[in-house]
C-alpha cells in the first residue's frame, strides 16, 4: 500500500467510524495467573464504551470479571485499531431493556435468551492506537488515560503525526 500516513485527526475519525459500524472485535484477556485468551465477540458502541456479552463461566467471562481489563483489536493487520480498556461486569438483567435491545438489534444476537448464563461487560477505552502500515506507527496513539489526544474534526486538518 505505502501511501502517505493519515493525519491523527483522520485516524480518530476512521476509528470512530469503525466503532460505530463494525460488529465484531477480537477480545484479548488474561487469567489472574497470566494465561492469555483471545476470542472474537460481537459488540455495540454507545459513544463512550463497547458493550460485549459472553458466558459468565467462559474463560473470557472469568478473565474479564477477575482482572477488569482487556485489549481489543478491530480491523485487519494492515488497518488496525488497538484498544486497552477498563472492564465493568454487569448481570444480564442489569441493563435497561432498550440498551439490551439495541445490542441485540445491532449484533444479531440476544444474550438474554440462551440457556447458558451470560454477563454483559462494558469496556471503556483507556488507550487507543490506530495505524495501517509502518509509516503510521509514529503518531499511532490517539487516546491516553481515557482522553483523546487529538480533537475531533469534521474534516481533515493539517495536523501531522506526532511521536508515540
Amino acid at each position: 500500500m505505502n501511501t502517505a500516513p493519515r493525519p491523527r485527526v483522520r485516524r480518530r475519525r476512521d476509528t470512530e467510524h469503525r466503532l460505530t459500524h463494525d460488529v465484531d472485535v477480537w477480545v484479548a484477556t488474561a487469567s489472574p495467573d497470566g494465561a492469555p485468551y483471545l476470542v472474537p465477540l460481537s459488540f455495540d458502541w454507545d459513544g463512550e464504551a463497547l458493550l460485549v456479552a459472553t458466558p459468565a463461566d467462559s474463560p473470557t467471562g472469568r478473565n474479564l470479571a477477575a482482572t477488569r481489563t482487556a485489549r481489543l483489536g478491530l480491523g485487519t493487520t494492515r488497518d488496525v485499531t488497538m484498544i486497552d480498556g477498563d472492564v465493568e461486569g454487569l448481570d444480564i438483567d442489569a441493563l435497561p431493556p432498550e440498551r439490551a435491545d439495541r445490542f441485540a438489534a445491532s449484533t444479531g444476537f440476544d444474550p438474554r435468551t440462551p440457556a447458558t448464563p451470560y454477563r454483559w461487560f462494558r469496556i471503556t477505552p483507556r488507550r487507543v492506537q490506530a495505524w495501517r502500515e509502518e509509516n503510521e506507527l509514529r503518531g499511532r496513539e490517539l487516546m491516553r488515560d481515557g482522553h483523546w489526544l487529538v480533537r475531533h474534526s469534521g474534516g481533515d486538518s493539517s495536523d501531522t503525526p506526532e511521536g508515540s
